[in-house]
């Protein structure tokens, strides 16, 4: 299944907006109460680069094809989610299908749209998610230590896990997040042997008002205080301008754009930071057909690679030629780049690296 990231936060604070912005659809109803949203809605979105257009020239390709993230909009989440409270477990449930979290945080004033907790504060906001979160995954590990200490009889080297297990128990009663635990330590993979909902990376959305975009504000720098402390990334866009710029042509949302002084969309922002905190990189490809850009993991080996392509090529995988976009674009031609000794011939050991630009040689 493709990796996804859940678009997640208190009731009303613009997640549908969003959604339907980044999806460019109407398939998520934003409405001015609380859960509006019920069943998750799913979109994929295309991640901006600007380099699928200099390949497109250079070898007249039909056509473009970005690579795709897939976002789910999940139900507004409200104090006691945990103890079953709103949408409750539903909403927890959706949660954990996810591979990580874009967490919505309400940053503008709008006596037309109600906020369950009175006004926004997106500390405290960011707190009541953080909490519901961390109690669901309380419980879920005070259910497995009893499991893990009967394993222990029948196995004693399974007492690193229980003990493992017991501190990252210790860690989500004082409110900190699986995620903290470093990548590869047996913390960490206890919490994902379990699908703790705070083992998710988090990318903050800090949703501001039109005003906001050009002025700044305290709950902006907020939102961005919250994601240096975890060495996270905040992104900051306006749900509703964003949402009236998808329902205009390209020329008209540029326009648009320049006159807010607006250097780019906040959407290809949040597509791209939801891009990287799955963990996926680019590799490209170029021919008269397309010019496209192809997901994966990071640290995927070639022949993997060439399996997102199709199976047959990862089968009949012989080599990949590699050689960079800046040496592509410079040289132009497959003859040009390999008389100048630029065209590199990897085998099924080389792990591919961000940009490559790659002919797969395979038997049939």
């Amino acid at each position: 299944m493709p990796l996804s990231c859940g678009i997640v936060g208190l009731p009303n604070v613009g997640k549908s907006t969003i959604f339907n912005a980044l999806t460019r659809s109407a398939q998520a109803l934003a409405a001015n109460y609380p859960f509006a949203t019920i069943d998750p809605n799913v979109g994929e979105v295309a991640v901006p680069d600007p380099r699928l257009a200099v390949l497109q020239s250079v070898v007249s390709a039909q056509r473009i094809v970005p690579a795709t993230v897939r976002f789910v909009d999940i139900a507004g989440l409200v104090r006691g989610a945990s103890a079953g409270e709103g949408l409750g477990n539903a909403f927890l449930s959706h949660i954990r299908e996810t591979d990580a979290i874009a967490m919505v945080l309400r940053c503008f004033t709008d006596t037309d749209v109600t906020h369950v907790e009175g006004a926004p504060d997106p500390r405290r906001d960011a707190e009541i998610v953080g909490i519901e979160l961390a109690l669901a995954d309380l419980a879920t590990m005070r259910k497995r230590l009893p499991k893990l200490e009967r394993e222990i009889r029948a196995n004693p080297k399974m007492r690193e896990q229980y003990d493992a297990a017991e501190r990252l128990t210790s860690a989500l009663e004082e409110g900190t997040p699986a995620r903290t635990f470093a990548p590869g330590s047996l913390e960490a993979a206890v919490a994902a042997d379990a699908f703790l909902l705070t083992a998710k990376p988090v990318l903050y959305v800090a949703n501001v008002d039109e005003a906001q975009l050009a002025e700044g504000a305290a709950h902006v720098e907020d939102v961005r205080a919250i994601a240096r402390a975890e060495q996270g990334r905040a992104v900051v866009l306006c749900g509703k301008v964003e949402a009236e710029l998808a329902g205009l042509s390209e020329a008209e949302a540029e326009e648009f754009r320049a006159e807010l002084g607006m250097v780019r969309s906040g959407l290809d922002d949040l597509a791209a930071a939801a891009y990287d905190l799955l963990g996926l990189m680019t590799f490209l490809t170029a021919g008269e057909k397309e010019a496209r850009a192809w997901p994966i993991r990071r640290g995927t080996k070639a022949p993997q690679a060439a399996g997102t392509i199709h199976g047959d090529i990862e089968r009949g995988f012989i080599r990949a030629e590699i050689v960079s976009y800046d040496d592509y674009v410079e040289l132009r031609t497959m003859e040009a780049l390999r008389a100048a000794g630029r065209v590199r011939s990897e085998g099924r050991e080389y792990v591919m690296q961000e940009g490559d630009v790659v002919n797969f040689r395979f038997n049939v």
